[in-house]
């Protein structure tokens, strides 16, 4: 859960770097799993090439372990951007009918509710990696069928002959009209294409989407609604590439672009570090599965309806399309709402007694959400936009915002421009803001390492 297959070369060289840095360690696959919360089995698969972590953050934490050079953590960062964008390529597998029946008898022996809650978490996590890889695949013409020949009743034989004229009568009219339309060699179409957008924008309304805007991707199963308490589930989850909506990109002649040259790939529930990571959730101990791995939180969040306490990192990976290189001009953080914090119990995702590392990342930037007007600012040691990509040439940028007074739903708009043509697309959880909220003075709850069950913070320390 939370990898997929890699695609051959790029994730080949991929794990070639992290063969050599593991090897060089002198560590064994167990000692380092063990350091960085994760099972053997997963590690030996990331080592191998048979699978890409979906998030950095575990394998920055590996190179470190191992003890990579500035140079090698550098190349390490751009071979896995390379096998990211090329997850998910290969032919989803079909699930056997003997593990779908297992799957099935382990939900049904599921007898408490945490235990339904981490069975619950894993079919989501499952799910969430077929969707990605489904949405990835090309799309298959459907076969072209036979007209099927409908009897019509006697009574309605004569509505339908006549309904069948008007429709061919309103048809002709409609080429009539069309072909004497005055010619205009194609030089109104600009003017055309963006008295359509304006008009539909002074009405309120959005503007039509081209045939090159994104393929709307499934949505979590979490309310889209600022409410503090989202208990409707929408019945797809979330994709490890959440849309990006691109404004109207202006070209020379004054026309709309299709498509952005460029694509953000967002992923909004990145630890920094495991310690530091906490979310709300409104169920009692009991119902709240043990803290899952990094790569499973989306699908635990999704299934317990979690908000981000406190502070939420949000890592996303801008890369080029195209042969021209795009300049990342300005980053803007768009508030959508602010309410009371949740009144929720606050639950840790580290192990009380663990150590927990990690070093700033580069473009790292912070968030205020309880500002007037929240603005992103760069950490010590990292540079403020603006920033250059491409197709070769990708960067990634870590957001850490913050909340202590508030329930905050709030996204992040990325300008750009490149040539002639400038936009700006939209960085949100798979089109929903992102959401974090003030956890002082909540219910603390820890789950110790090696228990069975989650226990006061304060008794389990």
């Amino acid at each position: 859960m939370g990898e997929t297959v890699s695609d051959g070369t790029s994730g080949s060289a991929f794990a070639e770097l992290l063969r050599e840095l593991k090897n060089r360690s002198g560590h064994s696959y167990g000692t380092l799993a063990k350091r960085l919360h994760m099972s053997t089995s997963t590690l030996h698969r990331y080592c191998n090439g048979d699978a890409v972590p979906a998030d950095y953050a575990p394998v920055e934490r590996l190179a470190r372990l191992c003890r990579a050079t500035p140079e090698e953590l550098v190349e390490l960062h751009r071979r896995w951007v390379l096998a990211d964008a090329g997850r998910g390529r290969k032919e989803p597998r079909a699930v056997p009918e003997p593990q779908a029946q297992a799957q099935a008898q382990a939900q049904a022996s599921a007898s408490t509710p945490a235990a339904a809650a981490e069975v619950e978490v894993e079919a989501a996590a499952e799910e969430r990696a077929a969707a990605a890889e489904e949405a990835v695949q090309e799309p298959v013409a459907e076969p072209v069928t036979a007209p099927v020949a409908v009897s019509v009743p006697p009574r309605r034989r004569r509505r339908f002959v006549l309904l069948s004229a008007l429709t061919v009568t309103a048809l002709l009219g409609g080429v009539a009209v069309a072909l004497n339309l005055p010619a205009d060699d194609g030089k109104q179409d600009g003017k055309h294409a963006t008295a359509t957008v304006e008009s539909a924008a002074r009405a309120g309304a959005p503007p039509t989407s081209t045939a090159g805007s994104p393929t709307p991707r499934r949505s979590a199963t979490r309310s889209a609604s600022p409410s503090p308490s989202p208990s409707a589930k929408a019945p797809a989850t979330r994709t490890g590439t959440p849309e990006s909506r691109p404004d109207a990109a202006a070209t020379g002649d004054g026309a709309t672009a299709a498509a952005p040259p460029l694509t953000v790939t967002t992923h909004p529930f990145s630890w920094q570090t495991p310690c530091s990571q906490h979310y709300l959730i409104d169920r009692p101990p009991a119902a709240v599965a043990p803290p899952p791995l990094e790569q499973d939180a989306p699908a635990w969040v999704d299934v317990h309806q979690a908000v981000s306490a406190g502070e939420q990192y949000v890592t996303f990976t801008v890369q080029g399309t195209g042969g021209r290189t795009v300049v990342l001009e300005k980053l803007s953080v768009r508030m959508a709402g602010k309410r009371t914090p949740l009144a929720w119990n606050d639950y840790a995702m580290g192990y009380p007694g663990v150590g927990c590392g990690g070093g700033v990342p580069t473009r790292a930037f912070t968030v205020a959400l309880d500002a007037m007007r929240p603005a992103p600012v760069p950490e010590a040691g990292s540079r403020n936009f603006p920033f250059k990509v491409s197709q070769s040439d990708p960067e990634v940028f870590h957001v850490t915002a913050d909340a202590s007074a508030y329930d905050v739903s709030w996204y992040l708009e990325l300008s750009w421009s490149s040539g002639n043509r400038h936009g700006t697309l939209v960085v949100d959880d798979a089109g929903r803001p992102f959401r974090t909220s003030g956890s002082n003075g909540r219910p603390a709850y820890a789950f110790p390492l090696g228990g069975e069950k989650w226990r006061p913070a304060s008794e389990a320390e």
